[in-house]
Parts: structure tokens; sequence; C-alpha cells
């Protein structure tokens, strides 16, 4: 029988698809389906992801659930419950200690930690306990993001970025959260690379080579995409092809890599950072210029990298730089612009950061760029006259430094990002 939408139903249908994706949100009819993820050099079963699925709900897509529990404020609700269904269902396979299981969580939600939460620290105790970050919403909430991150290796959780390649936010964080496991987008699995997944795949080929952060391959469904999955540098996988688990499935323990994971170092501004590093001094209008040069490489990078700004006080977002920056937002996947009294609107995608009068930041300059291509950073801070005498703008005096160390410039990346709420 065919059943056509007439404008008499077409609201029943809406209704029941908002009830049936309210009950989703809830945990109705949750159950999770465990995907195999193998060694590609011999096919062996190394672990599962679980993915959320609602087959008494008709399956509503994953995405549509957690937007929707994000509208409702149900988010962390909603991830808790699909990471404790994950855990009973791989006790439910009987998975053997040491097992890779990967669960999925939302940035936007707040991870709970193994304390208090028993189920989840008898994962972690028994299983290679990995959470996939995914790639919606990444950069909304950078504080929340960083701490969750950095709550999971506390916990001695390891730590995956979802879907590299669909979604330039991914990249641009690559050395932010520095994860574990980088799981490759399916685009770049089941197809020959085109110029754009080209430069992709050479900057998540950078990152292995400087982190040693395992890749992962998803969408393997026949021999020429696990042909180019191991292309790309893939030494893990799943799709199609290696099916669904079955309960007589041996599965072998895995032992995550030591990634070389920069340390986020502790200080109170980027200045303090500046450890060691050799000083100059030089006027406003020589910093200005360097300003605009790090903003021009910005600009011109094939993959737009995260432009962060903190600039001491309103006055000094004037018209021209607000055009520059509105310009550079048309492209990267994160501009913020950090001082006092800034006005509420910066202009489109441009974000302000409200610095209080007690931030060692507000006596400082930062201008940083930051991403796959591009790891660049201006790091100043103006000579304070204790005299109090006021001085003219072109003749104040800063000690600064510019780096192109990416190791320091993703430290001052991680400093200024977790002032963002």
């Amino acid at each position: 029988m065919l059943f056509v939408v007439t404008p008499s139903n077409a609201q029943d249908i809406g209704d029941a698809s908002g009830r049936s994706l309210d009950a989703a949100t809830q945990g109705v009819g949750l159950e999770p389906v465990l995907q195999p993820i193998v060694a590609l050099s011999d096919g062996a079963v190394v672990g599962y992801e679980a993915l959320a699925r609602w087959p008494t709900l008709d399956n509503p897509s994953p995405v549509d659930v957690f937007c929707h529990a994000s509208a409702a404020g149900r988010v962390d609700g909603l991830n808790q419950l699909c990471i404790h269904a994950a855990i009973r269902a791989a006790r439910q396979l009987h998975v053997p200690r040491g097992t890779l299981l990967a669960i999925n969580t939302e940035p936007a939600s707040s991870y709970a930690g193994c304390s208090g939460d028993d189920a989840l620290a008898r994962a972690r105790d028994e299983l290679a306990l990995m959470f996939e970050i995914t790639e919606r919403g990444l950069l909304d909430h950078p504080r929340k993001l960083l701490t969750n991150v950095a709550a999971m290796r506390r916990d001695g959780v390891a730590v995956a970025l979802d879907d590299l390649g669909a979604h330039p936010d991914s990249l641009a964080l690559l050395d932010i959260i520095a994860p574990d496991v980088i799981k490759l987008d399916v685009r770049l699995v089941q197809s020959q690379p085109d110029r754009h997944q080209a430069r992709t795949l050479a900057a998540i080929l950078a990152h292995h080579e400087r982190t040693g952060a395992t890749i992962l391959a998803e969408g393997i469904e026949t021999d020429e995409h696990l042909e180019q999955a191991l292309a790309v540098g893939a030494s893990l996988g799943q799709g199609r092809k290696y099916s669904y688990p079955r309960p007589e499935q041996s599965v072998g323990a895995w032992t995550p890599p030591t990634p070389s994971v920069p340390s986020q170092l502790r200080s109170a501004s980027p200045f303090d950072l500046l450890v060691g590093v050799p000083l100059r001094t030089a006027r406003k209008k020589t910093l200005t210029a360097f300003s605009r040069h790090i903003e021009e490489q910005a600009s011109h990078s094939a993959d737009p990298p995260m432009v962060l700004t903190a600039l001491q006080h309103r006055q000094y977002f004037t018209p021209a730089t607000r055009r520059r920056y509105l310009q550079l937002a048309r492209s990267s996947p994160l501009i913020a612009v950090f001082g006092q009294h800034l006005p509420p609107d910066l202009g489109a995608d441009v974000r302000g950061v409200h610095l209080d009068s007690a931030d060692p930041l507000r006596t400082e300059w930062t201008v940083l760029a930051l991403g796959a291509q591009i790891a660049v950073a201006l790091i100043a801070r103006e000579h304070v006259d204790h005299n109090d005498q006021p001085q003219p703008d072109n003749d104040r005096h800063f000690d600064f430094t510019i780096t192109y160390d990416r190791r320091l410039v993703t430290a001052v990346a991680h400093n200024l990002l977790a002032r963002m709420e």
C-alpha cells in the first residue's frame, strides 16, 4: 500500500517524528550495535565501536537524536545513557580483557568521569576504553572541550577525533586535542583523493609523524577501500568488509601506542610561557606590522587556521581590524578576539572574549594562527610605566617574540581557548 503525505496528515507525521526523537533522547529503545575494529595488517579483531541505534523507534539518525537532545537540554543525560548502554553491550558479548571499546561522545556534553561511576571505572580497568569526540560543534564551547579531554586523560581513557576530513574544525584542533587515534572520514577511504582531500591527508600524516597517533579508517567495504586505507597510513579499520560481531569471534587485546602528546604548559598568560625564549623590544608600529603579516599568512593558508588575537582593550579593535577579521572569518574555523570592554557584536563569526581587570592578558598583545599548514604566534607584553604617565600610542614599547615552534604555539592557543566558554 502506498502511503501519500497530504496536508492533512503531514502534521501527524511531524508530531510522530518529534515524539520518536523525544523518546530516543530519554533512552527509550536504545540498543547499541558493536562494530568490529580490526588490525589492517591481518584482519584480527582488536575491539569494537559502539554505535547508538534505536530499532524499536524505526532507527532515527543519531545526528537527529543528538540535535533534538541539544535543543531540549538533554545532551549530558543522553551521552551518559549511550556510554552505559555501550558498556552493557560489551559485557553481554563477553569481550576479553584489554579489548578496545570505542564510544562516541559529544563535545558539548560534560564528562562525568570514573569517580562515582562504577560501571565506567570498571570498563576503564578491564577494557581499552576510548572516547571518540564527534565532529558536531567542536569549537562551540572550547573550555568545556579542553576540560573534558584533560579529565579523560587523567582517568586513563584514550581519546579519538572522529571523521577527520569531514569538517575543518577537526583539522584545526588536531594539535590542541592531540588525539591518541585519528579516525578518517569515509570519503578519504572510499575514493581516490582530490586536491582538497590530498591536503587533508598530508596534514593528518604530518601530525601522525609528529606525534605517533594511530590512524583508523572507517567505511572499509571492499578490497579497494582496504588498499586505500593502507595507502593513507591507517593501521586500524572498520566497515562492512569486517561484518558484525559473533559470539564465537575471537578478539585480541589492543594496547594503544603512547603518542607524543604536547604538554599544555600551565600559565596565567601566553607571555608567561616564554621561559628561556629570547625577547626583543619594539614600539607598537613594529608589532602592528608583524601582526598584519601573521593575518596575511592565515588568509593565504591552503587549510585555513584558527586565528586568536588578544589586543588589550576595545579601542584597539579598530574599524580596519574589524574588516580584516570579518574577511578571515569567511574561511577560518575560528576567529576570536580577547580584550577589555569589547562590544557585544564584533561581526559575523568573529567571537569576542571579555577580559576582566585582573586578567594578566590585558597587558599583553598576542596574534596567533594555528592550523594544519601553519603555526605562528606573536607574543608580547607592554612595558609598564610605573610613574603612571600616559604615552603616545605609537611610543608604547613591548617585549616580544615571534615563534614558529608548533609546540609553543599550541600551548599559547590552549591557554587562550581555555578562556572561552
